[in-house]
């Protein structure tokens, strides 16, 4: 049955009521994180709290620097971070058309793959064809050591598993190939296991944690967003940010290929799963609707209250949040780490929050009322 408490509000203009629960699902994507960082400013600004954050390689990064810190410290360390891993690039100019605006995408995507990111990653000086086997020099291009120093510097760990946001990462075991999250619900999590769900082969080598080496989440997965719906326990308004669009133009040029073929590997199943999840939610539905109609004396029945429960579920609301590239961003947007190009992702960020809470009326109604939806409001 529909699950009806006392309703949370932000402390907005918009007064968006809040269910018991507000997740942030972060999706991998390079640099393109950098939306990410400028929808949690939105969000912030709008007074909508987040209770549970979940993300997949840079969406890990993201949300431990979230989960690590005090509420009123969170902005400016997630900020902190983008400045940082772009400070070896200046801010090119935006003006000049995108013929400009792709040169200089491009130089900056190739500067990256000579020198790495500061505090993020950087070249190994012997390739790893050369490297012995067996050793982290043989398994990728660059080392991620830099990252832990970092992780250390954003975040605080104690806070991340002891504190108020729950945190969920993803990770794939390099030698079953089998998928988990690590979470603090269940898990101590320090910067390993960020940096395993982060550690994209053949780029940055596997993370070992407790005897086992992990590779990036988004291997199999670039969502979290089924773990956080398995696990849904209350109502449930969830913002799920993703880097890559599913939807997009027929390439024109062989750039224009690797751009769309990126797009669509790591897009993954975000539309699928809340597709899934409606489906689900009307056959749910039905099965009510016939136990409804069931004499009382059938209640207690261990057949019936064993398919009551099956059917029992809580409203969820999905946001979704996509990132659309723009025609001067090809295949190297990922990994393209200039501060021109982190500012405008981040100012894409807010203006996508923006856009959604110019529609809110919508979504509260669905809050309030207890109903399951997904919108994609800011398209």
């Amino acid at each position: 049955m529909a699950h009806s408490p006392a309703r949370r509000r932000a402390r907005t203009p918009e007064r968006l009521p809040l269910p018991d629960q507000v997740a942030l699902v972060l999706q991998g994507g390079g640099a393109l994180g950098a939306y990410q960082g400028g929808v949690f400013e939105g969000l912030e600004e709008k007074g909508i709290e987040i209770d549970w954050v979940a993300g997949i390689s840079i969406g890990a990064v993201n949300a431990a620097i979230i989960a690590g810190n005090r509420a009123e410290d969170r902005r400016a360390k997630l900020r902190g971070f983008w400045e940082k891993v772009s400070s070896a690039l200046p801010a090119f100019p935006m003006a000049g058309g995108d013929a400009w605006r792709e040169w200089a995408h491009l130089i900056s995507a190739g500067y990256v793959a000579l020198q790495g990111v500061p505090g993020f990653f950087s070249p190994r000086p012997v390739p790893p064809t050369l490297a012995p086997p067996y050793t982290a020099s043989a398994l990728s291009f660059y080392d991620s050591a830099p990252l832990a120093a970092t992780l250390d510097a954003f975040v605080d760990w104690k806070l991340l598993n002891q504190g108020p946001v729950r945190l969920s990462v993803g990770a794939v075991n390099v030698e079953t190939g089998n998928f988990r999250y690590f979470d603090t619900s269940r898990d101590r999590i320090d910067a390993r296991h960020i940096m395993a769900s982060g550690a994209l082969p053949p780029g940055l080598p596997p993370v070992e944690i407790d005897g086992a080496r992990w590779w990036d989440g988004g291997l199999v997965s670039n969502t979290p967003l089924s773990h956080v719906l398995d696990h849904q326990k209350e109502d449930l308004l969830v913002f799920q940010v993703d880097l890559f669009a599913a939807r997009g133009d027929a390439p024109a040029t062989i750039m224009d290929v690797y751009a769309r073929e990126k797009d669509i590997r790591y897009s993954s199943r975000t539309r699928q799963v809340t597709d899934q999840l409606l489906r689900l939610r009307k056959e749910r539905e039905a099965i009510r609707r016939v136990l409804d109609k069931l004499p009382p004396a059938l209640a207690a029945d261990p057949d019936v209250e064993r398919l009551a429960a099956l059917a029992a579920e809580h409203a969820v609301n999905v946001v979704h949040l996509i990132y659309r590239k723009h025609g001067w961003e090809g295949g190297a947007a990922d990994f393209e780490f200039s501060r021109a190009t982190m500012e405008h992702h981040w100012s894409a960020g807010l203006a996508a929050i923006a856009e959604t809470m110019r529609h809110d009326a919508l979504l509260a109604r669905n809050i309030v009322d207890g109903r399951t939806a997904a919108f994609d409001l800011a398209a």
